[in-house]
């Protein structure tokens, strides 16, 4: 038989390394290459951490059963979100009155002395903004002294887009999510193009701005919120923007729209004087992205509601601080998992390049986490004119990230996928089991202060991210296993 069969033309489906084809393909096979690797990496040790982790439906007491039974209570939480603009903070530190001479960032942990370009521009802007330093070499040795504290956004229920600074002073929107009862902030967006703080700048012009929000357009936008009793609901404004081509992430046209309608309406019954409403609206109008804050905090609130389910390996939070990329499990505490940040992989602005990339910055991959964004880029076909590729990448970037997570979204919908939900819900162990890693469309920053947007583009948040927070949860469940087994033994 075996004979018969080599008397015919071979097609051979070849898997992992590729230098085993050249026998097949000498002997004239029709050679098709499998780009395959093994789950866990190609990592033995991680592959049976991995497998300890998978549920299986003869055995609901396994570690993985207990895992799908917290991720669907995990993902639960993030469907039922109900996010709400409910107030502006006037500072920042009318929330946090403790905050003192402390920094939030974007990202994961970092030190002063290991941030990127555009986050030290950021800190030395702060730090004039706030008169901590009349100067920006006084600002730099001010944070070379340890006398500024930094911290990440995330662990004070906040969110920054790019360097994400926010200082005392600094206003912010709040958002609560009335399904959870939790509340997310997320400062304002700074006009300006490449002359704002985000991108690192600190020109006296970048600080008359920051003053101009603290002092007008924060007062303007609060009368008109506090107006309202119920708030302004954002989840059925951004589902009716994915109907209309935003991904609430980059591109935030249709939305910003919705909030700029909904804002001159409430000006009516407020008290602002007439000039700083019209300076309000102005630079509303201006600005396409003036929403992303907005849907930042919503997708914050909404996500944090899904931390803290025991055994669950649900992502809660996907940030960038410039340098590392960084994720949190719900189920993990409040541990950071990290890796390398990549550069965005896109389209630039004539002039630059790659080499003048600064790689992935900023807490707006909320969104992402939360299935907006590149999770529901097939909403946004346009957005490739910004990012790179064409209209057919961006229903693969939403059809492949069902593939790394828990559920789809009824809430979310994408017309040009029939009106499917936006897939919700990254799971570590699913993206160690495809290998796939969480899309990310991103703008880039130039990688000196102050420079701004160079461009757009694509990145994937790192595999090292979901390797350690598989390899953390798998012992966690081994230890809680350990510990039953020797409360039975004593028992008896």
């Amino acid at each position: 038989m075996s004979k018969h069969l080599l008397d015919k033309p071979l097609s051979v489906l070849s898997l992992g390394v590729a230098t085993l084809d050249a026998g097949a393909s000498a002997g004239g096979a029709t050679l098709a290459h499998l780009d395959w690797q093994p789950a866990g990496d190609g990592d033995p040790e991680l592959s049976w951490q991995l497998a300890s982790l998978i549920g299986d439906p003869d055995d609901p007491d396994c570690a993985g059963s207990r895992v799908d039974r917290a991720n669907a209570e995990a993902v639960s939480r993030v469907i039922a979100a109900e996010p709400v603009w409910v107030d502006v903070a006037l500072h920042a530190s009318e929330v946090w009155p403790d905050m003192g001479r402390t920094l939030l960032h974007a990202g994961p942990p970092i030190a002063w002395r290991d941030m990127c370009g555009p986050m030290r521009g950021a800190v030395v802007g702060a730090a004039l903004y706030e008169g901590w330093a009349d100067t920006p070499d006084e600002a730099e040795r001010l944070a070379d002294s340890g006398a500024i504290r930094f911290a990440p956004c995330h662990e004070w229920g906040a969110v920054g887009p790019m360097a994400g600074i926010i200082s005392p002073s600094m206003p912010l929107f709040v958002v609560e999510n009335r399904a959870a009862g939790n509340r997310a902030y997320a400062p304002m967006m700074e006009s300006g193009g490449a002359k704002t703080l985000r991108f690192g700048a600190y020109a006296p012009e970048v600080l008359a701005g920051l003053r101009w929000l603290e002092t007008v357009m924060a007062p303007t936008l609060k009368a008109v919120v506090t107006a309202s009793p119920d708030g302004w609901p954002l989840k059925p404004v951004m589902a009716q923007a994915l109907h209309m081509g935003d991904d609430v992430h980059n591109r935030n046209t249709a939305a910003s729209l919705a909030l700029l309608r909904w804002v001159a309406q409430g000006l009516v019954n407020t008290d602002i004087a007439r000039s700083e409403a019209v300076a309000a609206l102005r630079v509303m109008r201006a600005d396409d992205m003036f929403f992303l804050s907005l849907s930042m905090a919503a997708c914050k609130a909404t996500m944090d509601a899904a931390h803290g389910v025991p055994h669950s390996s649900l992502v809660t939070a996907m940030a960038r601080n410039g340098v590392n990329v960084g994720v949190r499990v719900s189920g993990l505490g409040e541990q950071w998992f990290t890796g390398p940040a990549d550069i965005p992989v896109g389209l630039y602005l004539p002039g630059f390049s790659e080499a003048d990339a600064n790689p992935d910055i900023g807490d707006s991959a909320i969104t992402e986490t939360a299935g907006l964004g590149a999770f529901a880029m097939a909403a946004a076909p346009a957005m490739v004119q910004f990012v790179g590729g064409t209209p057919q990448d961006a229903l693969r970037y939403s059809r492949d990230m069902a593939t790394i997570s828990v559920a789809r979204n009824p809430g979310f919908t994408l017309p040009a996928l029939d009106f499917i939900g936006a897939p919700v819900g990254i799971d570590v162990r699913r993206v160690l089991d495809d290998g796939m890693r969480p899309v990310i469309n991103t703008a880039t920053a130039h990688k000196q202060p102050g420079m701004g947007i160079i461009g757009a583009g694509i990145v994937q948040a790192p595999l090292r991210c979901f390797t350690t927070a598989v390899a953390a949860l798998a012992e966690q469940c081994a230890q809680n296993d350990r510990n039953e087994s020797a409360g039975s033994a004593g028992r008896r």
